[in-house]
């Protein structure tokens, strides 16, 4: 069980990294799209290319929050629970995550393979395929689901006494 933990743990701090990679070329070309906006010269494929990368700003990072412990709960009931009942709200939360995501990755799995079999890509003056973005999607996915998991027999596990994690 360590052994995948560490196998997702490290995928994980590898797509969060590509997802601050993607962030910062957002930004670069949003700012340059504004300046080039202002000198009536925008950025061509600026809004192709940011769209593509938000898919990987967010599906990158959930399996490494998950990691953290850092999604968001109703931490006023969570804190209000006994021990019993707060490792009850985390497998229910767990299982609802996995079938949830489950269901996204593979439909987004279908609808990647698809998108690669037509080349689909994006409509404007720089054509830009979209299938690395649906791709990226169904890689997030499953990490977050493979975390999921691991935190599910974790959960189970320590049954009536769960961990306390850092509250942010």
């Amino acid at each position: 069980m360590t052994l995948l933990s560490k196998i997702v743990e490290r995928l994980a701090f590898g797509c969060v990294l590509l997802g601050g990679l993607g962030l910062l070329i957002a930004m670069l070309l949003g700012v340059g799209d504004v300046i080039g906006t202002f000198f009536n010269h925008p950025l061509p494929g600026a809004l192709e290319v940011t769209e593509s990368t938000m898919v990987l700003i967010v599906f990158g990072g959930l399996a490494y929050a998950q990691i953290r412990r850092r999604h968001i709960r109703v931490e006023l009931a969570y804190l209000r629970a006994g021990p019993r009942l707060r490792s009850v709200m985390d497998i229910i939360a767990s299982v609802s995550a996995i079938v949830f995501f489950s269901l996204l990755a593979w439909q987004g799995w279908n609808e990647a393979l698809y998108s690669l079999s037509i080349k689909e890509s994006t409509f404007g003056i720089v054509r830009f395929p979209l299938y690395p973005a649906r791709f990226a999607l169904v890689l997030g996915s499953v990490l977050f689901i493979l975390q999921l998991c691991l935190d599910l027999v974790n959960d189970i596990r320590h049954f009536g006494n769960p961990p306390d994690y850092e509250i942010a």
